[in-house]
């Protein structure tokens, strides 16, 4: 009896998973919606936390808070008597989670922004987040599936969501300086991949990217396809890979005021120092955002490449007086 009770919960908390999941892809999908990124946010990380006491469920583990005393287990409890579960943060740092580092990545990124934005009201996020939103639902229904199996997957319920507008090099400038995009979703976000490798920055499981790049037919039936899949090894793949690394969606390389001097230095500019550095940028008020040349980190200044190139410049025209 005991064992088909288990199965039973298992279940249930099987289709809540995929219920909140679809809920939040409809939702996003919306075009009557504005409080996209939000909801889908909050509903996918209820569907996963189901999701992940299913798989816990199926293998006896137990999910629920308790604390021992002596041999005896005590369960948390709320005041009105239910168990405390774990919530889904908990679930992803148990040992046993089935899930592999990418996906988790994406999850623990997607807690922290739920973190942020319970504290202050956010708007016109949804492009900015978008490539880990896509992740979030295509992770979900590979390891539904994988777990529980195909019969349960999402992909045959739900089209993949596909952003018409294309963003050009400059619109991605714009989105990453969108006043509606709080200083602490954005400072998150850098903290948070900093701590990622490269590895887990490029991985699909992490944050899924599709390129779409017009091409001509020249075949009979190819003008009636949206998508058309290249080899990876063609030379048109690699030509677009090449193209696409300029403007995906990670966080551009930075460096600390220090970090500059010393590079300069290294390259034989010895008298470039501290004091020189900081009278360039206020002489080209390179601080300024419509330069894009830094950003502001939890009140750590970094710089980006653009900015580097400027000192190098600078360095190569003075070379007399700093080398």
């Amino acid at each position: 009896m005991a064992k088909k009770k288990l199965y039973s919960v298992k279940d249930e908390l099987i289709k809540k998973s995929r219920e909140a999941m679809m809920a939040s892809v409809q939702i996003y999908n919306n075009p009557n919606v504005t409080f996209k990124a939000e909801s889908f946010i909050t509903l996918a990380i209820i569907g996963w936390t189901y999701l992940l006491h299913a798989y816990y469920r199926q293998k006896k583990i137990d999910y629920r808070y308790y604390t021992v005393v002596g041999k005896v287990k005590r369960y948390d409890k709320t005041k009105y008597g239910a168990y405390k579960h774990w919530e889904l943060e908990r679930c992803l740092n148990e040992k046993n989670c089935p899930l592999d580092s990418e996906t988790i990545s994406n999850l623990k990124f997607l807690i922290g922004i739920r973190h942020e934005i319970e504290h202050q009201m956010t708007d016109k996020i949804d492009e900015y987040l978008s490539a880990k939103l896509q992740a979030c639902a295509i992770n979900f229904d590979f390891y539904i599936c994988k777990l529980f199996g195909k019969k349960y997957g999402l992909n045959k319920e739900l089209a993949l969501a596909i952003q018409f507008s294309p963003l050009s090099p400059t619109q991605q400038r714009e989105l990453k300086d969108n006043p509606h995009i709080t200083t602490n979703i954005k400072n998150f976000v850098v903290e948070y991949e900093e701590s990622l490798t490269d590895e887990a920055l490029k991985s699909s499981r992490y944050a899924y990217r599709v390129l779409f790049v017009p091409i001509n037919a020249k075949r009979q039936g190819q003008a009636d396809q949206v998508v058309e899949f290249i080899k990876s090894d063609s030379p048109l793949a690699e030509g677009m890979e090449k193209t696409y690394a300029l403007i995906k969606e990670t966080e551009k390389p930075k460096y600390r005021p220090g970090e500059i001097v010393k590079m300069m230095q290294d390259e034989g500019y010895k008298k470039f120092s501290i004091n020189k550095h900081t009278d360039l940028w206020k002489e080209k008020d390179a601080k300024n955002k419509k330069y894009a040349y830094g950003v502001s980190v939890s009140g750590s200044w970094y710089w980006y490449s653009n900015w580097l190139d400027v000192v190098r410049k600078h360095c190569e025209e003075n070379k007399d007086l700093l080398k």
